[in-house]
């Protein structure tokens, strides 16, 4: 028997506390997972904080989604964990395993999880009951880094080795949106690694065909992974490397969109939001993409 889920109250959850589905959280699909990791940051600080300020922002949102033209949320219902402070006091990789355990259960349970961070290096944990799950899984990065070291600084789940942790399962496959920052290392891997790799790099970004690379994929079960950083630095500041030359918020829901018409999403993680004090506007544009993200993958196929 799956163990009971603690849930926060509809005041300190996700979205409006007042909306239709805020009081009956044990019958939503979908389960918010708030993970505050910080672990293996090693520029700008602050991704504990990233959860807390996602949900604190959603409250500010319309349910109303003028591309659904309905409040998604009453159609699915949303659910957000009440989970203790990560505990970093067994390291990383122990973390990862309590991260592990609570999409599982998420899973079983047959809800979809959507992990809000915290760092990147989160992926590494979150995807292992996935890829035990599907024997063809996608993962669809959104990125301004390939985070395809294999270990950094002396951490082998570093947040600069994320996508290189997924690949450690041979049944999951890497498409990747927005990289413009990767390393020698990376490249090599990537080059020697096609077959599993698909890589649309930042600087291409006028050229993508979207649908044709999407369709590629075509009744595939993906799991987004998306970094707030794949957005462009001026976008979104209130992160650890807000990097120039990325995605608008238009061109990344046009991604969404396209994984949303073709394939089957299974489960989701947003990373990397490192609030600043006053900045609003960051927090607010994670809660509105965290929305759209569960919206994509559970909303009816017909009204979009």
């Amino acid at each position: 028997m799956e163990p009971e889920f603690s849930y926060l109250a509809p005041s300190q959850a996700f979205l409006d506390p007042d909306r239709v589905d805020a009081k009956n959280p044990s019958n939503a699909r979908a389960v918010i997972i708030p993970y505050g990791l910080e672990a293996s940051v090693s520029y700008g600080g602050g991704t504990a904080f990233g959860p807390e300020a996602i949900l604190a922002a959603s409250h500010q949102l319309e349910l109303f989604d003028d591309e659904f033209w309905c409040q998604p949320c009453d159609s699915f219902g949303i659910a957000t964990l009440d989970l203790p402070p990560v505990d970093m006091s067994r390291g990383l990789a122990s973390a990862l395993e309590k991260l592990e355990k609570i999409v599982e259960q998420v899973l079983l349970q047959e809800r979809f999880p959507f992990v809000i961070g915290g760092e990147h290096s989160l992926t590494a944990g979150a995807i292992r009951p996935f890829a035990k799950r599907f024997d063809d899984l996608v993962v669809l990065q959104i990125d301004a880094h390939a985070d395809l070291r294999d270990g950094y600084l002396g951490e082998h789940y570093s947040h600069a080795s994320a996508m290189r942790r997924v690949l450690d399962f041979e049944n999951v496959s890497l498409v990747s949106f927005g990289v413009r920052a990767l390393s020698q290392e990376e490249a090599t891997f990537y080059e020697t690694n096609r077959d599993r790799i698909s890589m649309n790099l930042a600087k291409d970004m006028e050229r993508w065909d979207i649908d044709a690379i999407v369709s590629e994929l075509k009744g595939r079960p993906v799991y987004i992974s998306f970094d707030i950083d794949g957005l462009d630095g001026a976008v979104m500041p209130a992160t650890g490397t807000p990097t120039p030359g990325g995605l608008s918020y238009a061109k990344a829901l046009s991604i969404l969109r396209a994984v949303r018409q073709n394939c089957s999403i299974v489960g989701a993680d947003l990373v990397e939001l490192a609030p600043v004090p006053n900045l609003h506007a960051c927090d607010f544009l994670a809660a509105q993409l965290a929305y759209k993200m569960i919206s994509y993958a559970l909303c009816d196929r017909d009204l979009v």
